[in-house]
């Protein structure tokens, strides 16, 4: 199997990612994260409100007596009573913004908009503006506030999903029940799980029936009915019975741990919004730098009248309006606001780069099989020929599949409801993308696809409607079996979304024959298809469709993520139904979809495409009302309460747009 890795490199400096990344796809979940923005607090970390607001109370404590009584202060002795108000609410405002500036520079990296900020504030003491100074400190403070409000806010949006890790499991141990943790339960081991217990690992059902909550893993409110046999995942809530559940699987092989863990992993893949402000970062701040230290020297050298105190301040100015926080902040929020938004409706994106990608797919390609159709195959019809009779020809094909996993051949096995000797079944040999041969009884059994008669060069009926498997034993013909499979409820309404959003082109892969292709394709609406495809067919026609799409144009493939993992690898944008948890979906997809309904593939471009909208609505905005202040801060008109207007102003108006990403 072709898996996807993402080659990550990633260095943060003041909101600046180094981040590169091989799409080659193949995916490394191995994610050593160290996201430091350089502040004193972390973003990533618990938020306490309260922790915040108590040093801003004590810095305002300072600094509203400051402003009032300023023409006071100022007329004491030597200034002294400005600078013992000023300097320390400069100090407890701005601490963390200087030493961060400093420590920077110690490792050379010098322009950031600590620095800016520093320089700015440092320069506007040194020529007697202290008030300015505390206040451009201050309401950075301010903004750095809502900027947490609003990250904790996007965090709430996926806590739900990361509530759902279960605390503890009841194992029965000598007929008692004994809570321990869920990492420490063996497979095989015997669960009880009471009404509103979470489920802890994923497992069968040994005893009892009924009904779970399944929202943490789908997004879907309506309950599910369970039964003795049926497997449950690990954060399902049961709602009514008692369940007793033989786990078969690990807690950390289950399909919540692996849910979590790209949850948590999300936001270490990257937008190309992202990168492209990182780059204009850059070059950026040195030309702002310097244009700063021209405003401050030239004017006073060529312009008579011009005092260089005058000039040295609106230097100061525009390097404070300059300060590019409003962009450092709200992209990275937007883009998480959007994966937080995502999860909420059931649609895991492993990163922001995935929600870009989603932008440009103009080609969807889905797999028939269990993306839209059910997937629940039953056995319809029954045609014997030769002298065998239904039984024999029903016994026979449900022996020589009963070592296959597919779910046509457990529709097969189900219909004839016996138990299969194992003794029976011999030199079993499955054939990729043809059949299955294998000795029953000594004799040579073949069962599979009309491709694969025609391989072996028997005689046989053909053009047959829906999905058919033929039998032949020794060589002669026994006739076939038709499995019913039904359509999605959505699978309809999905494809019309899609086409009402512009997506130029939709196609189905199917391993299935023409006739039920065409039956379906038809049925749905669907563009093209293509149909009797071997595994490796299906990636040769994805990239097919790759080198069609265009220059600036992705494909999207949707598939279940079993046998379609290598196809979901080499599409731009891989989407799996994850409904059932399985690993190859979560493991191989860039976006899982949690419901199983391919209608969400439409609300996943849609949330790409405001997501997106959002953030260029705060590059627009924010560049273009600095530029405003910026002409104003070199022609005198601007003063510093403008500036930090237009700095923290337009950093939490930002913030605010950001937050609805998550809506």
């Amino acid at each position: 199997m072709k898996h996807k890795v993402h080659s990550e490199s990633s260095g943060c400096s003041n909101c600046e990612h180094d981040h590169h990344e091989n799409h080659n796809h193949v995916h490394n979940h191995n994610h050593d994260e160290n996201h430091n923005h350089d502040h004193d607090h972390d973003h990533g970390g618990e938020f306490n409100l309260k922790n915040e607001v108590l040093p801003l109370v004590m810095i305002l404590s300072l600094y509203a007596p400051g402003v009032i009584f300023e023409n006071q202060l100022h007329n004491t002795f030597y200034s002294i009573g400005e600078y013992l108000l000023f300097i320390p609410a400069y100090l407890l405002s701005g601490w963390s913004v200087l030493k961060t500036a400093g420590r920077n520079i110690l490792k050379g990296r010098v322009f950031d908009e600590t620095f800016l900020m520093a320089v700015a504030t440092l320069g506007a003491i040194a020529i007697h503006k202290l008030p300015e100074a505390v206040g451009v400190m201050l309401f950075y403070k301010i903004g750095e506030l809502f900027q947490d409000i609003a990250v904790s806010r996007s965090r709430n949006s996926i806590k739900a999903l990361l509530e759902v890790r279960p605390d503890y499991a009841n194992i029965q141990i000598d007929g008692e029940l004994k809570k321990v943790s869920p990492e420490t339960v063996k497979i095989g081991d015997i669960i009880v799980v009471k009404p509103g217990e979470k489920i802890p690992l994923d497992g069968e059902i040994i005893d009892g029936n009924s009904q779970v909550d399944t929202s943490a893993l789908t997004g879907e409110s309506v309950p599910r009915t369970v039964r003795l046999g049926e497997t449950v995942l690990a954060g399902m809530i049961n709602k009514m019975g008692v369940l007793s559940i033989k786990v078969t699987k690990l807690f950390d092989e289950s399909s919540i741990a692996k849910i979590l863990d790209l949850v948590q992993n999300a936001k270490s893949k990257k937008a190309e919004t992202e990168k492209f402000i990182t780059k204009f970062a850059r070059y950026y701040t040195p030309i702002v730098v310097f244009t700063s230290l021209a405003v401050a020297l030239l004017p006073p050298l060529f312009i008579s009248g011009a005092t260089s105190s005058e000039w040295v301040y609106r230097a100061l100015i525009l390097l404070v309006i300059s300060c590019p926080c409003g962009l450092v902040i709200s992209i990275p929020l937007g883009y998480f606001g959007g994966v937080g938004g995502a999860a909420k409706r059931g649609i895991l994106v492993k990163g922001s780069t995935f929600l870009d990608s989603l932008n440009a797919v103009n080609t969807v390609v889905f797999d028939k099989t269990g993306t839209l159709t059910k997937g629940v195959f039953q056995v319809a019809k029954i045609v014997p020929q030769n002298g065998f009779n239904e039984q024999e020809l029903l016994q026979l094909a449900a022996k020589v599949e009963s070592h296959s996993n597919h779910p046509i051949a457990q529709s097969i096995r189900n219909a004839y409801g016996e138990k299969i000797d194992a003794l029976d079944v011999r030199d079993y040999e499955e054939i990729a993308g043809y059949g299955i041969r294998a000795k029953v009884k000594n004799q040579v059994v073949i069962a599979g696809s009309d491709r694969l008669l025609h391989r072996e060069k028997i005689a046989h009926d053909s053009q047959l409607e829906g999905t058919v498997i033929h039998l032949a034993v020794d060589d002669i013909y026994a006739g076939y079996i038709v499995i019913a499979d039904e359509l999605k409820e959505d699978a309809r309404h999905a494809i019309q979304a899609l086409k009402r959003m512009g997506v130029e082109k939709t196609v189905m892969l199917t391993g299935d024959n023409q006739a039920i292709a065409s039956q379906i394709a038809q049925q749905l609406g669907i563009d093209t298809y293509e149909a009797e495809l071997l595994p490796e067919e299906k990636v040769n026609a994805i990239e097919k469709l790759l080198s069609t799409a265009g220059k600036h144009g992705k494909v999207a493939f949707i598939g279940d993520g079993i046998n379609d993992a290598p196809v979901i690898a080499r599409a731009d944008v891989g989407m799996a139904m994850g409904g059932l948890g399985s690993d190859a979906a979560i493991e191989t997809a860039d976006i899982v979809i949690m419901t199983d309904a391919p209608s969400k593939v439409a609300e996943a471009i849609q949330i790409a495409r405001k997501t997106r909208q959002i953030v260029w609505q705060n590059i627009g905005f924010a560049l273009a009302i600095k530029a405003v202040f910026i002409g104003l801060g070199i022609f005198g008109i601007a003063t510093m309460w403008e500036a930090v207007f237009a700095d923290v102003g337009v950093a939490m108006l930002a913030i605010f747009n950001a937050t609805r990403a998550m809506k």
